[in-house]
């Protein structure tokens, strides 16, 4: 009697864990993570995923992002990621990413601020995927803040939307982007470590990517909750030496 009670017991573990994960499954596949957070009244931000993204330019930005939610008495940002699948993503350096939401099927929450790490093939075969560039170019019609890190300003200006806009990208690729895009203005990363222009902020990349992030964090909340967050990941923060531009 006890073993056929502890078999009907597992059986129906099984079972249950089964249907649980089916169901699961079947949420994933009609509108992204169910499991995400989006506090109502926070910022949304999506950060652009695709095969071949730099893990600095995705973990940087993300991570200052993420600790505005610690902060207290402040619009904080909901932080999540967008692909054009929901299956894995593998980063240039091998790490595996689910996506939370399919930008080409889901019901993508309102995007606030989008930002778009450096990939691989930013300056080739992404440059070519229509669909991505209708992305972009949509979501940006409404964010209030569009940020590319490193190659990532390759994706913006063959959507368009730095057209009439200053801007910068990796100090190695300045050239490539001036000669792909030779109707732009664009400043070297040398000496400039991000440009703001309008609701465009383009920044070299890098490590350098946590220093574009906290310029917004203090934009959008001040100085001392960019100063809170910056010490809180143990980095030295002065915009006041930080070089950089804002075009007026």
């Amino acid at each position: 009697m006890r073993t056929s009670l502890l078999f009907l017991l597992l059986n129906s573990t099984f079972i249950i864990s089964c249907s649980s994960s089916e169901k699961e499954a079947h949420e994933l596949e009609e509108g992204g993570d169910t499991s995400l957070n989006l506090v109502e009244g926070n910022y949304n931000v999506a950060f652009l995923i695709m095969d071949g993204v730099y893990n600095t330019e995705l973990t940087a930005p993300y991570d200052i992002f993420h600790h505005t939610i610690f902060r207290d008495s402040i619009k904080a940002m909901n932080v999540f990621t967008v692909a054009n699948t929901l299956d894995p993503i593998t980063s240039f350096e091998g790490i595996k990413l689910l996506p939370d939401f399919n930008y080409l099927s889901d019901d993508v929450p309102t995007i606030d601020i989008l930002v778009v790490p450096s990939a691989e093939h930013h300056l080739d075969s992404d440059l070519e995927d229509d669909k991505m560039l209708d992305f972009v170019r949509s979501t940006s019609e409404k964010a209030e803040f569009v940020m590319s890190h490193c190659d990532g300003a390759f994706v913006l200006a063959q959507s368009g939307i730095l057209d009439g806009h200053e801007s910068t990208t990796f100090p190695g690729d300045v050239e490539a982007y001036k000669e792909r895009f030779p109707h732009l203005t664009v400043h070297d990363s040398d000496s400039l470590l991000f440009v703001h222009d309008g609701k465009f902020i383009t920044s070299a990349g890098g490590a350098k990517s946590f220093e574009a992030s906290l310029y917004l964090c203090e934009l959008l909340y001040g100085k001392k909750v960019a100063d809170e967050i910056a010490e809180g990941m143990v980095i030295n923060w002065d915009l006041g030496e930080v070089p950089h531009l804002k075009v007026d």
